[in-house]
């Protein structure tokens, strides 16, 4: 005796070996044995063999007419075999209930599964809605499979022109769009945009790198809604000076600039100017929603995304002709030691007479032209006054990074600047550390720190960056926080970025502070702000070490990408490089640095040649080996260069913080990972 019995939602008949009260012992046709319970048991037969029955239920169901079954089917509940005689006839054996069970089951359109071989036909009006429904599936199956044909063949379906972005970045999964792109790429074997890049869905990598980045960031688009900006304060007074500012050709936020008074007593008065935008914009107003949601003006070659409106840009930016609104410390310093004896921060309206631009000047302003007074340049005395200032803190930051442990800043040769035209890439080098370079940093720096210690000794809170442990074996630690601790990297006893309130909410966090302090005195830690203790305060921090290490990823990306692009642009199939460490290299004329599997071992500052065996810009990758050593440093060579990168380690190599304001704003080397390089804080200079 054979038995037809449902198991697990599945039908199955198998051989009964033997019965005991009310459950079967059933082999089968494969072999298995199952215990089978007798309610789940739709019938018992004879013939054919279970396999064979089976078969043929499966073939017969194929033919069964759903739509002429369902009309026979009574309205109520009817156990399966109500239909078998209407339907069949005759010839209604087991192989036919069988197949007629199989049907009813796999058609829950047509028939409700009520129990064990009870079923219920569907309402009519339900069944033609769930008809319409599959019958729309089907077409759209269809269309789905013309799509990922053409998508196979190397062409763009018309319906995913201009959909390949969101297809990529955001895509509805469920959208046959979507499904089409992944079966397709699936069966190519290759990326899906891989894919789209070769049907032309997108027009190139550099498109779906920017793409990616801004449907995370900024999702809503990148522009700004109609802001008003309030009126300064009335009673802000004119400072008596003549300031100017250092930057790169395409520097539009202007945070810093400078002033140089002679005084009495070989003395001079040197002001370090920062854009104010703080007198005009209120925690919780508008521009400040805007700016607190973008945390950061987003930097990439050839390209950036403001943190604030133009409008609000250009409003307070220090450009040149005209009075600014800004925030001034003023420092006095005797000339022959170079010591600083007294500081004091005013809100001022400052006369910006010159926006002077490294590239223009960075070839007559040298240490050489510096010493014997040569060469014919605006603000030549001014600079010559703030050269040793710059060389006298540098050299007090040195003593003060010995006493955490660290050895002296050591700089690479050179920097790069990155220009973008279209799709094609400049990248020209630019020396690290030049006597503008290092001017700029480090007058910087000295506001940075002075004005933490300036919070600090009101009571007042700020956002602080610190560094510890970097003179000792233990960990390293670089965090921002709301209290002031030491910056060993940049040897000062604390350190609060406050010179780049147009690009960088900290700063205007912190300018908010600063005014406080400045308008109210004794009474900041009322007046200002934030509060100590401040909740917000605390979320902004958090979301701005998240926000700015995003951005920093993504400008070091499209840095590493144009450097791709310019071996494929230049052509070059053989390019030198210097050994790093292990397997990596640095290029000698591009700021590129690779991974070369088989390098072999060789002393930190050999001189390579390599062989580009391939660039692939969507995985922003590139491969290369060894053609052969040029030269192995000298040991002295070596020696310097170990140290360099141990240096760049410390201080965690953020090349946009040892360059230029303008450099960043070119180059966007600005917001890395770790914001503080020593020896020039470029980030505090853009």
């Amino acid at each position: 005796m054979n038995v037809f019995f449902e198991e697990s939602g599945s039908f199955k008949a198998g051989a009964v070996l033997s019965k005991q009260g009310d459950a079967f012992q059933v082999e089968l046709p494969g072999g298995r044995r199952a215990k089978v319970r007798a309610k789940d048991v739709l019938f018992e037969f004879e013939k054919p063999a279970a396999g064979d029955l089976m078969k043929e239920a499966d073939t017969i169901a194929q033919d069964i007419d759903l739509d002429f079954l369902w009309e026979c089917a009574p309205n109520e509940e009817f156990p399966f075999a109500t239909l078998g005689a209407d339907y069949f006839g005759d010839k209604f054996g087991a192989v036919e209930r069988a197949a007629l069970v199989l049907r009813m089951h796999g058609a829950p359109v047509y028939f409700r599964r009520k129990g064990r071989g009870q079923y219920q036909r569907a309402p009519q009006e339900q069944l033609q809605m769930a008809l319409a429904s599959l019958e729309k599936k089907r077409q759209q199956a269809l269309v789905q499979a013309g799509y990922e044909e053409e998508l196979k063949a190397g062409k763009l379906p018309e319906a995913l022109v201009g959909k390949a972005i969101g297809l990529l970045t955001k895509p509805d999964k469920n959208s046959i769009e979507y499904k089409a792109l992944e079966a397709a790429a699936a069966a190519r074997g290759i990326s899906q945009a891989r894919l789209m890049l070769e049907c032309g869905g997108i027009p190139s990598a550099r498109a779906l790198h920017e793409a990616r980045f801004l449907s995370e960031f900024f999702p809503h688009g990148i522009g700004f809604p109609a802001v008003e900006i309030p009126p300064l304060p009335e009673d802000l007074p004119e400072a008596d000076v003549e300031a100017f500012s250092i930057d790169d050709v395409t520097t539009t936020e202007i945070d810093d600039a400078f002033s140089v008074e002679h005084l009495a007593d070989g003395r001079v008065r040197v002001g370090i100017h920062i854009a104010a935008p703080a007198l005009g914009i209120a925690r919780g107003d508008m521009v400040d929603a805007i700016a607190r949601t973008r945390l950061s003006t987003v930097y990439m070659p050839g390209d950036k995304i403001t943190m604030m409106p133009d409008s609000v840009v250009e409003a307070f930016t220090l450009a040149e002709g005209g009075l600014r609104p800004a925030l001034s410390l003023y420092i006095i310093v005797n000339r022959e030691t170079q010591e600083i004896v007294a500081t004091e921060t005013r809100a001022e309206r400052v006369f910006v007479k010159s926006n002077l631009r490294h590239n223009h000047l960075d070839e007559f302003v040298t240490e050489e032209t510096l010493a014997n007074g040569s060469g014919d340049y605006a603000h030549k005395e001014d600079i010559a006054v703030l050269w040793p200032l710059a060389q006298a803190l540098f050299e007090k930051r040195q003593e003060a990074r010995a006493t955490y442990g660290l050895r002296r800043e050591v700089q690479r040769n050179n920097d790069f600047n990155f220009y973008v035209e279209g799709e094609h890439i400049t990248i020209t080098p630019r020396r690290r550390g030049s006597p503008l370079d290092l001017i700029v940093a480090e007058l910087a720096i000295l506001a940075n720190s002075s004005w933490g210690a300036f919070l600090n000794d009101h009571g007042v809170p700020g956002i602080y960056r610190s560094q510890r442990g970097f003179g000792g074996p233990g960990p390293k630690r670089t965090r921002m926080q709301t209290t002031p601790a030491p910056h060993e990297g940049l040897g000062v006893a604390q350190y609060a970025w406050s010179t780049s309130p147009l690009r960088r909410y900290v700063d205007l966090v912190n300018q908010w502070q600063l005014l406080a302090c400045v308008q109210h005195g004794v009474t900041a830690k009322l007046a200002a702000p934030f509060k100590p203790k401040d909740a917000d305060l605390f979320a902004v921090v958090q979301g701005f070490d998240d926000t700015y290490s995003a951005y920093a990823d993504h400008q070091r990306r499209m840095e590493y990408f144009w450097c791709l692009r310019w071996l494929k642009q230049e052509n070059r199939k053989h390019v030198a490089a210097a050994v790093v460490k292990d397997d990596l290299v640095r290029l000698d004329e591009i700021p590129l640095m690779l991974h070369v599997p088989g390098l072999g071992v060789h002393a930190r500052g050999t001189k390579v040649m390599l062989d580009v065996m391939s660039i692939d810009e969507l995985t922003v990758e590139a491969s290369c080996r060894l053609l052969h050593v040029i030269d192995a440093p000298s040991a002295s060579a070596e020696v310097a260069e170990e140290e360099a990168e141990e240096d760049i380690i410390e201080t965690t190599d953020l090349s946009a913080e040892s360059e230029p304001e303008a450099q960043a704003e070119a180059t966007p080397e600005v917001p890395a990972a770790e914001p503080e390089q020593p020896s020039t804080d470029a980030t505090e200079t853009r």
